[in-house]
């Protein structure tokens, strides 16, 4: 069981927008993960803790692809969204900023795809010296094995690998 102080957490919910949660993903598909964020979301919300959500924009392009905001109850669920335009949530979005006029020491992120958005996010927030909490159960990415390797190699050096179920706030 992993207990966060709500006081000093943020819930980082990585690029659920309509054309990434489409794509095939494993290991689950997307509308489980969005199920799962928005679960959290309600918890950490319910405990006083912000919610932010981060989507992408494609750089340099007249118009975004169709799908490319939030899906709607993502961005109900926020408290903040954080629009980046590089993998990553940190360059040039004013996130760490944002984070810091709240006070918040920890993240724990969910989202997708598991090896990219999120994992890119998550170095620059250690670079950051932030603690990082990674629910395993609320993340997904194009294939299986990117899944494995960022949740088993790479997040383990990083932070905090944890089951939804076994979060709480208090």
């Amino acid at each position: 069981m992993t207990t966060l102080d709500p006081r000093s957490t943020a819930l980082v919910l990585i690029d659920l927008m309509d054309r990434i949660v489409a794509n095939p993903l494993a290991p689950r598909p997307g509308p489980e993960v969005v199920a799962s964020s928005l679960d959290l979301a309600r918890a950490f919300r319910a405990a006083g803790a912000p919610v932010i959500a981060v989507r992408v924009e494609r750089p340099g392009v007249a118009e975004q692809p169709p799908g490319s905001e939030l899906l709607a109850e993502v961005a109900a669920a926020a408290d903040e969204v954080v629009v980046k335009r590089t993998i990553g949530a940190f360059q040039g979005t004013g996130l760490h900023e944002l984070l810091q006029a709240r006070g918040v020491e920890t993240l724990v992120f969910t989202g997708i795809a598991t090896n990219l958005g999120v994992e890119s996010s998550a170095r620059a927030a250690a670079d950051h010296g932030y603690r990082l909490v990674f629910v395993e159960d609320a993340m997904t990415a194009l294939t299986e094995a990117e899944h494995k390797a960022s949740v088993e190699l790479d997040f383990p050096r990083l932070g905090e690998v944890v089951a939804a179920a076994d979060l709480r706030l208090g």
